[in-house]
């Protein structure tokens, strides 16, 4: 370990990012040498958990990263850890990401039942549009309820005869796989942007910072993440908005939908392996918002 401080990291309090924050630091002592001590923080997104309130109406992805990221600019913190998919498209002005912790498995889950053993009809409890509309696309007789909670509460609401959707990272980082039904295909069902990946911010004049984040960087998942944020970028869109972009090596999976039709469109495209892979994920994010039309 270094002489230099421990490095205050900004987190929200619940059970998950308490988690992914605690191994963030575990990675920065193992192979940066500094300390880190963790400054939990409370959003509004934590603060209406338990009010079923739609995400979108309250803000979409921001609500949970807002506050963590103030603590940052405002010196209270170091650094913040968010998960991916959480963070809007445009970095907040001020921060920088300097990290991507290697992704765990992006996929979604169904916890309750598989989707062939749904019942005609059978309800399906989510807070997420783009999950509400990859499910009906397949099965559009399921009946969807609104899901909001910590990771616990939202296992205890599981509808008779129906099923949750969760994301297969939140519960491998807790130790509760055995309660998943079925692991839904990431190509049938494409993740949200990030999906799996914790993200670090930290000042972006903050070198010493920078410099103790670049040990825990994963470049392949930078890689991909990013491809997706421009993706999505491109679109201007959060939450509100059913929008799925998932990378993987060469190849972007992308998924769109109209709700208000009931029409969606997906395509997979091929990603070059240099800068330019960014300039391919906008004209992609464009060709499904021309072919939705």
């Amino acid at each position: 370990m270094t002489d230099l401080p421990p490095l205050r990291l900004a987190t929200r309090g619940s059970r998950q990012a308490l988690a992914q924050s605690n191994a963030v630091a575990g990675l920065i002592r193992d192979r940066g040498g500094r300390a880190v001590d963790l400054v939990e923080i409370s959003t509004i997104g934590d603060r209406t958990q338990g009010d079923n309130v739609p995400l979108h109406s309250i803000g979409g992805q921001g609500v949970f990263v807002k506050e963590v990221q103030r603590a940052v600019l405002d010196g209270r913190a170091d650094l913040a850890v968010h998960s991916a998919k959480d963070l809007p498209s445009v970095t907040e002005a001020g921060l920088v990401l300097a990290a991507f912790t290697e992704r765990r498995s992006p996929n979604d889950v169904l916890i309750g039942s598989t989707l062939a053993d749904l019942p005609i009809g059978a309800t399906v409890a989510t807070g997420s549009v783009r999950r509400r509309a990859q499910l009906a696309s397949v099965r559009p007789d399921l009946h969807f309820v609104e899901l909001r909670g910590n990771i616990d509460s939202r296992l205890d609401k599981i509808p008779a005869g129906g099923a949750i959707v969760m994301a297969l990272a939140a519960l491998e980082i807790l130790g509760l796989t055995d309660r998943i039904s079925e692991v839904l295909d990431s190509d049938a069902f494409v993740p949200a942007v990030g999906q799996g990946c914790v993200a670090v911010e930290c000042r972006i004049d903050d070198v010493e910072t920078v410099a103790a984040l670049a040990a825990v960087d994963h470049a392949d998942t930078r890689s991909s993440v990013e491809a997706e944020r421009a993706f999505l970028a491109e679109l201007g869109s959060g939450c509100s908005l059913p929008v799925a972009g998932h990378a993987v090596g060469n190849r972007l999976h992308v998924f769109l939908a109209d709700p208000d039709r009931n029409e969606h469109v997906s395509d997979v495209v091929a990603l070059p392996a240099d800068a330019s892979r960014l300039d391919v994920a906008r004209r992609a994010a464009r060709s499904l918002q021309e072919r939705l039309r």
